[in-house]
């Protein structure tokens, strides 16, 4: 064998390392933590930080979140194995072993902490810990194995981004990031919902006590017209205390008429295809209506 053969093998597998460490980082459910922390930094009082200091904080809590999917992949690896939608995880197939999946999430949770301590400060760094170990030891080692409740007792971790830049800014916390942490805790359950009833069978066989599992899909459905409502009360609370303005009560009022409409339309219908609609308008609905509260602070 040549070494241009050996160097090109060394380049494909090089690089076949990396799309496996890219694929358990989450990279699209990393983006979307990042985008709301960033609307957290946004909504923060200004403190005459620079852009530099934002952009290398909002860094480190996005090489935080990837360190926490890792450590996700690695601790579901054997559910994984059982469910057609994640079977072809890098370390389910063993793609990507173990060992160098935990080096690789230790490395981006040292970097991450690295990058919030220069750049932003103590607070925000232990909170973004804190919610690492929520999601990634607490809720997937022990909530998701334990009741079907999981995903709304877990869902607090994956609700703080906004909270952790708002925090980043003003080193200080105070009621109004709390609203934003309540608009994705309550978003959370019926988005999970939805996808579980859409892949119950996967988790079923995998022994998983999701609500469709454990209570039924009827059951369930319900759950996510209670919970879309209880969404639409909790996104008026940022314009009822004065923190956004018309254009946000506007999308948001829009947003969870359709969200709501959506919701009801799931219950009558016995189609799975319906579930996995709702799951997917659900990340739609996040991201403009925090897209919708960036343009109201800065259009008014």
């Amino acid at each position: 064998m040549t070494i241009l053969h050996v160097s090109h093998r060394w380049q494909l597998s090089t690089k076949q390392f990396l799309l496996n460490c890219l694929a358990i980082c989450k990279i699209k459910v990393v983006l979307m933590l990042v985008l709301t922390a960033w609307i957290g930094i946004a909504l923060a009082p200004d403190m005459q930080r620079g852009w530099l200091a934002q952009v290398m904080s909002l860094l480190g809590i996005g090489l935080l979140s990837a360190s926490a999917a890792a450590v996700n992949h690695i601790v579901d690896r054997e559910i994984d194995k059982k469910m057609a939608r994640t079977r072809h995880r890098p370390i389910a197939s063993a793609q990507l072993s173990i060992a160098n999946a935990l080096l690789f999430a230790f490395t981006l949770a040292i970097i991450g902490c690295a990058m919030l301590i220069i750049w932003s400060n103590i607070l925000c760094t232990l909170l973004t810990l804190g919610a690492l170990v929520g999601y990634a030891v607490i809720y997937t080692l022990f909530l998701k194995r334990a009741t079907p409740q999981n995903i709304v007792i877990g869902g607090l971790a994956g609700a703080m981004p906004p909270l952790l830049g708002w925090v980043s800014e003003t080193g200080a916390l105070s009621a109004p990031p709390w609203l934003l942490v309540m608009i994705i805790f309550t978003w959370t359950p019926p988005h999970f919902w939805a996808l579980a009833i859409a892949r119950r069978n996967d988790y079923q066989r995998a022994n998983i006590p999701m609500l469709p599992v454990t209570h039924g899909v009827s059951f369930t459905k319900l759950c996510i017209i209670a919970y879309s409502i209880l969404l639409a009360i909790v996104c008026l609370l940022p314009y009822l205390i004065g923190m956004s303005g018309w254009i946000y009560l506007l999308c948001a009022c829009v947003l969870n008429v359709l969200f709501i409409g959506k919701s009801i339309g799931l219950y009558w219908s016995q189609c799975e295809q319906q579930a996995m609609a709702l799951f997917r308008f659900s990340i739609s609905y996040l991201l403009l209506l925090f897209i919708a509260l960036f343009i109201d602070q800065w259009w008014l």
